[in-house]
């Protein structure tokens, strides 16, 4: 059995050898991959463009307005006079906040009487729109707790804070999205290459005609099946490491947890992917419907299904259900188990579980199907 297995590793090595082309897409795409993605998909907003209209324009308001200006979330584009530009502006995009200080800002501020602010705030994208309210309400507290502080002092009180608020945030203390983003990249990544190839693989055979040959040799079907699929599983693995690799470089994401445990847990992964891409080539008949086939089921489930950007708990329940039909979902979670918390395997030996009956389900689904086209034919 292992002589035969690796006479088929050994034929497929050489049929990939001889692709040039194919070996250099299959290492360079998914480093590209995750760079383009990395830089491209990310939730950090900063530099808003907001533009300022001063009615006060007095010391209060200026001190307000050089608060904002001195933070790297907000770029003053343009200073109004009048309130007729405003619709110009949010309609052209050329400014995605209005501040608008009425008349009365300093004088009701140093009366001490309650006085406001506006906010008119581009709503179009809903996600960055609550970022920027967000942004605004923190700077606007801290301009109060800095104006406070001054009134207090100037009536001779010092100011009393009982409760003071100290935020420490876990893992990703930057709060950078890219860190977040980038173990479903590797999952993403994976999947896509590993179903894809996998798919081909057999399916050329078929094309060929020497699938048959195959079938009518004393090679069983485990042997055929590790045999084809060995060399794209090492090949996974080493991209898997040229990934993690240029995570670090490039985006600084630093490996936490256990490079053992990874290796297993991507070796699991990988299994369940391939086990999809066998399953895409048993009811493929040509390599155009395998590569159809197998991009669809491996880029939009994991893309959209995996909680990659979309957090799952979010979405509907029978959606929460569909989600179980990608592999990724649960990389996804080990991933950022491993690589971001640095945890060990009790804390997501579950997922391990939901891959393994991944792996039977699809297993044993290409096996009846593979049996009964060959009944048929």
């Amino acid at each position: 059995m292992l002589r035969r297995t690796i006479a088929i590793i050994k034929k497929e090595v050489r049929q990939l050898l001889r692709d040039k082309r194919l070996l250099a897409v299959i290492f360079s795409f998914p480093v590209m991959l995750l760079i383009m993605f990395g830089y491209a998909v990310n939730f950090d907003v900063k530099n808003i463009k907001i533009a300022i209209y001063d009615q006060d324009k007095s010391v209060l308001s200026r001190d307000f307005i050089n608060s904002l200006n001195s933070s790297e979330y907000f770029n003053v584009v343009e200073y109004l006079n009048s309130d007729n530009k405003i619709d110009l502006l949010l309609d052209t995009k050329a400014a995605q906040c209005i501040v608008v200080i009425p008349d009365d800002f300093s004088r009701k501020i140093n009366s001490n009487q309650n006085t406001s602010i506006q906010y008119l705030i581009d709503g179009v994208d809903a996600n960055t729109a609550s970022i920027i309210q967000n942004y605004m309400f923190a700077a606007t507290g801290m301009f109060n707790q800095k104006v406070n502080s001054e009134i207090l002092a100037r009536n001779g009180m010092k100011e009393f804070t009982p409760i003071s608020l100290e935020t420490q945030f876990w893992f990703n203390p930057d709060l950078q999205t890219t860190r977040f983003l980038i173990p479903g990249l590797i999952a993403m990544i994976l999947i896509i290459t590993a179903v894809i190839t996998v798919a081909l693989s057999f399916v050329r055979e078929k094309e060929n005609g020497t699938m048959e040959q195959l079938n009518v040799s004393s090679l069983k079907t485990i042997e055929l099946i590790l045999g084809k699929t060995f060399p794209f599983v090492v090949i996974a693995l080493v991209n898997a490491g040229l990934i993690m690799l240029a995570g670090y470089v490039f985006f600084g994401v630093e490996m936490k947890g256990s490079y053992l445990l990874l290796l297993f847990t991507t070796l699991i992964f990988l299994t369940a992917s391939t086990s999809l891409g066998i399953f895409i080539s048993v009811v493929s008949d040509s390599q155009q419907v395998a590569f159809t086939a197998a991009t669809f089921v491996s880029l939009l489930p994991s893309l959209i299904l995996s909680g990659f950007v979309f957090p799952i708990d979010s979405m509907p329940w029978i959606i929460q259900i569909i989600t179980n039909i990608t592999p990724a979902k649960f990389f996804i979670n080990i991933l950022r188990a491993i690589i971001l918390r640095g945890v060990g395997i009790s804390a997501f030996w579950d997922q391990i579980i939901y891959l393994l009956i991944f792996i039977t389900i699809f297993v044993v689904l290409a096996s009846v199907i593979g049996k009964r086209k060959a009944e048929a034919a």
